[in-house]
């Protein structure tokens, strides 16, 4: 039998095996009241829906959420998606499976460059502020998180939701964020400040770990404005001499980037950096999705099929 190909290449000629990570299981009764099992599975390139018709009893002890798995099946179209209609799986046996190819980061969604390379820019940004206070309070915040800022998604579902997220988030954000200051005439290093800070509670708010995630308890019930507003303050508290209008400014920009009250904020933009930041960090959001909804759009159609979050279809090109 045949290895099936990246999620991001499947089609519905294709039929074979491979490896993923299976990020949900859901059981569920059919039209004729017999059970059929809804999956969610992920390779490095991509994710799709994965469906169990037949043989569900004998699955469901198989294999849980959160575990790499080895399946069987083929593509099938449902609502203008490839999904796989799955004849066997189960768990990964990892001495076994190695032997066939499997790896576990082959079959995590990641981003698409290297972590390695996007912290070295990150860093390379740190070390050319020229305010020392900012520049202090970023080092030590990034240095006691590095593990969790090299590794973490942005978000749970909408945008950048795979392994090094956050990290390409901020370093695409901290490149136009760094432009838009000088067109502005802005504080590049605040810029900056508010770019590595302003999500920085999702490291609480979500808990990630092989590559799923999930909202913490604090994340339900504090949520990460407020998560990051405590821990830059805390770590601003054990500065000395950071000046209290900086903290002001600061804590500003964390409270207010979600852009208005609608959308979250306990408060709204009030200085050039806080609506550059709110801006910024929209933007590179809409356009992760709107790459990511082109990439895994099936068809070779002019135009994607709707997109319901962004609420139109999506020119792909030639």
């Amino acid at each position: 039998m045949n290895k099936l190909p990246r999620i991001a290449k499947l089609t519905t000629e294709d039929s074979g095996w491979g490896f993923f990570l299976c990020t949900y299981k859901e059981l569920r009764a059919g039209r004729s009241g017999s059970e059929f099992m809804i999956l969610n599975l992920q390779d490095a390139s991509g994710q799709t829906t994965g469906k169990i018709l037949s043989g569900v009893e004998r699955c469901k002890t198989e294999f849980e959420a959160g575990e790499f798995v080895r399946a069987e099946g083929r593509g099938s179209l449902y609502n203008g998606q490839v999904q796989l209609i799955l004849s066997t799986i189960r768990r990964v046996n990892p001495d076994q499976d190695r032997l066939q190819g499997f790896r576990e980061d082959e079959c995590i969604l990641s981003a698409p460059r290297p972590v390695d390379e996007m912290w070295e820019e990150l860093q390379g940004r740190l070390r050319a502020m020229t305010n020392d206070h900012l520049r202090v309070l970023l080092n030590r915040i990034t240095t006691d998180h590095a593990d969790q800022l090299k590794t973490w998604p942005a978000a749970q579902t909408i945008h950048h939701a795979y392994r090094g997220g956050f990290l390409e988030h901020i370093t695409k954000m901290a490149e136009v964020g760094a432009l838009l200051s000088q067109c502005y005439g802005a504080n590049r290093d605040l810029v900056l400040a508010g770019v590595v800070l302003h999500d920085i509670g999702k490291l609480q708010e979500l808990a990630y770990e092989g590559g799923t995630g999930s909202y913490t308890r604090d994340g339900n019930m504090v949520g990460h404005i407020a998560l990051g507003l405590m821990l830059v303050r805390e770590a601003i508290n054990g500065m000395t001499d950071f000046p209290v209008e900086l903290r002001a400014q600061v804590e500003h920009l964390v409270a207010s980037h979600h852009g208005t009250r609608e959308y979250g904020s306990p408060v709204e933009p009030k200085s050039i950096e806080a609506f550059i930041l709110a801006s910024v960090d929209e933007l590179d959001a809409k356009i992760n999705q709107v790459r990511r909804a082109i990439a895994e759009d099936p068809s070779s159609d002019e135009f994607t099929a709707w997109h319901k979050r962004l609420g139109r279809v999506l020119y792909k090109g030639q």
